[in-house]
């Protein structure tokens, strides 16, 4: 019987030594990218998958789909939270719910109807939340919208419902707030476990005192209690979350001047041009924004002509005068809202308001991509975060979100230039715009390493630049997940932050092939073994990661150990792995595929754990104990000790759980 266990280790462990030799060649994704030019449809289109396979995808629900039109603005899907084996998804006219418990069929449970931008989602027990900024979001979700600029019935701010039967979204309350709410954090306190928090990043102009008292639009300087360069803090109490309100409003971008920014790439100056010329020729309005003439969206002219009437105290339709009033001012109007004024002599300001934040409770850490600036935030205690460090970057439009690596020593920013619905992946544009950029942390200062961007180009139809994502548990790695839109998902490892590397993607063709239809991944988040997906334009999918030389199957595993029971992916938590076998091999693996140790002793290494692991209680831990210190023996002559040593530690846990 011995003889016989010791062979069938040994095939084990040759078995172990041959993939972390295969793991040693580089390996790079086909070279004819199979992401370019795919064919083109709606739920037909052709796929491309590396080291990824699509396992479902669930369209929309009808009444979230506009037959005529699936790229309508007002029923694209938006961003997506956890809780339980469910999936809430938001939409720009509601919410869906999924119940993936079997993640190959995902189950829509229920739809709830509520018009507003973007319907941004999270969760909290049986909290949910959703952001509202829209000019035509109504207090009681209704479809009818808000004709006029000052109205007793329109909703900007944060909806709260009791989800505790899921299948039926109860309200609770709403929190207006003075810019609406584009995108919102909750944000647990370890300290604090009678309340969470609010952070509120509202990117919409600010709202009349006649219709919100206390809101203000005028700079610092002459009101102090401007709600220029603040965020807006809500605290929840959780039992009572009825009585939720702003408890704060800091100013974390103040005293921040204009960044510099890099033009249009030529052929969008060009497009631009002419698609003002056509407007302001069939009565359209434009200006000029941050350089660049541009179209003024209906609704925003709507609710300024309405203020217009008003003023003269009319009713009804505009006139053709109140046109021309408001094409003599818009300039000033438009100025206002996203190019402040210098005060006095000095230089202009930087960015009024934050797109989102990420925060990292257990490291009372926050990330905030805030148009112009990313900033790193003290929130240690969450009603007041405090600004620590401010990074600008001339190669950024936009930036829209933060992701932290597990350990809290670098930061990944996303630029969403061309405000993610433009196609900004074309071969001719720039690897370094639209892009994420990594910096490493040390003692509040960020130091910029690189940038990341999609390596695929992409059509100019088809939607594309750097988006939402989160990070893979993969124990040693710094590893994400990532949408692009309609560039598809890409999973890059940036663990060497200066070289990100692509391991594994997935992507479609375009909705269209003769125009741009808004579609692709608005955010794309690991959870509990598998990466689910907001498809814009399409509805939901759900993927999972295929073993290759990039990504053994143990670091799979180890990856799955992590469960969480809800996820915010803005919320972000910290990643534990429980003393196991699976996390100890996949160190192992990682330092034979990047020769941190010999590839023979890496063999010689998963042998022994291997037979570890088919032993019991004191064999079981007597062979651990000694590997444990062979493994410190090693580390002194490693190319990667640390890795050895985190190795080592790891194999010492496990003999300590040895039964």
């Amino acid at each position: 019987m011995r003889s016989t266990s010791v062979f069938a280790v040994g095939l084990v462990a040759l078995a172990a030594c041959a993939t972390a030799a295969k793991s040693n060649v580089p390996v790079t994704a086909p070279s004819a990218d199979r992401r370019v030019g795919l064919r083109a449809g709606w739920m037909n289109a052709a796929e491309a998958a590396w080291n990824l396979r699509l396992v479902a995808a669930a369209p929309k629900p009808a009444q979230f789909t506009n037959p005529s039109d699936p790229g309508d603005f007002g029923f694209l899907n938006s961003d997506i939270a956890f809780t339980g084996h469910y999936v809430i998804q938001g939409n720009f006219h509601g919410l869906q719910v999924w119940d993936i418990s079997q993640p190959t069929h995902p189950t829509l449970v229920t739809t709830y109807v509520c018009p507003d931008a973007q319907n941004d989602v999270s969760v909290y027990r049986n909290l949910l939340f959703t952001s509202g900024e829209d000019f035509n979001g109504r207090l009681d979700c209704g479809t009818q919208g808000v004709q006029d600029s000052v109205s007793k019935d329109r909703m900007r701010g944060i909806r709260i419902f009791d989800i505790a039967d899921i299948a039926h979204p109860k309200p609770i309350t709403s929190v207006q707030t003075c810019r609406g709410s584009h995108t919102h954090t909750v944000v647990t306190a370890p300290n604090d476990t009678s309340n969470v928090y609010i952070y509120v990043s509202g990117s919409a102009p600010v709202r009349s005192p006649n219709e919100l008292a206390g809101c203000s639009a005028l700079m610092p300087d002459k009101d102090p209690n401007s709600e220029l360069f603040r965020i807006e803090v809500i605290q929840v109490p959780l039992a009572h979350p009825e009585r939720a309100r702003v408890v704060n409003k800091p100013a974390i971008l103040a005293d921040l001047a204009e960044p510099a920014s890099h033009a249009e790439a030529p052929e969008d100056i060009a497009a631009a041009a002419k698609a003002a010329a056509e407007a302001r020729a069939t009565g359209g309005f434009t200006a000029t924004i941050f350089g660049l003439e541009r179209v003024l969206p209906p609704r925003f002219v709507a609710a300024q002509l309405d203020s217009i009437v008003k003023a003269r105290g009319g009713s009804g339709a505009p006139t053709s005068a109140d046109s021309a009033t408001l094409r003599t001012n818009v300039q000033g109007i438009v100025d206002k809202i996203v190019n402040p004024p210098a005060p006095g002599n000095g230089p202009r300001p930087g960015p009024v308001q934050c797109h989102d934040i990420t925060v990292y409770p257990a490291l009372g850490l926050a990330g905030g991509a805030c148009a112009g600036y990313g900033l790193v935030l003290d929130i240690r205690d969450p009603a007041n975060p405090r600004r620590l460090a401010a990074a600008a970057d001339s190669n950024f439009a936009y930036w829209h979100s933060a992701t932290f690596n597990n350990d809290g020593t670098k930061v990944l920013f996303t630029d969403e230039w061309g405000g993610g619905l433009q196609p900004k992946c074309r071969a001719t544009d720039r690897p370094e715009w639209g892009a994420d950029a990594i910096f490493t942390l040390e003692r509040d200062a960020m130091t910029f390493r690189g940038y990341y961007k999609l390596p695929a180009p992409q059509t100019a139809f088809e939607n594309c630049v750097a988006h939402n994502g989160s990070l893979i548990p993969v124990p040693g790695r710094d590893i994400m997940v990532q949408g692009w839109y309609q560039g598809g998902i890409s999973v890059f490892d940036w663990t060497d932050p200066a070289h990100p590397k692509e391991i594994a993607y997935f992507d479609r063709g375009p909705m269209d092939s003769t125009k741009l239809v808004g579609a692709g991944s608005w955010s794309a988040y690991w959870y509990n073994g598998y990466i689910v997906s907001s498809e814009i334009g399409r509805g939901l999918d759900v993927l999972e990661l295929v073993p290759s030389g990039s990504l053994t199957q143990n670091e799979i595993d180890a990856a799955k150990l992590v469960h969480f029971d809800y996820l915010n992916v803005q919320d972000q938590p910290k990643l534990v792995w429980p003393p196991s076998f699976v996390v100890a091999k996949s160190y192992v693996d990682q330092l034979a595929r990047d020769s941190g140790l010999p590839r023979e002793r890496c063999g010689a290494i998963m042998s022994m754990l291997v037979r570890a692991e088919q032993q019991q209680g004191d064999a079981r831990r007597g062979v651990l104990r000694q590997l444990a210190a062979d493994l410190q023996g090693d580390a002194q002559r490693a190319a990667d000790p640390a890795k050895v040593r985190t190795l080592a530690a790891q194999v010492g846990d496990l003999a300590g759980a040895a039964r």
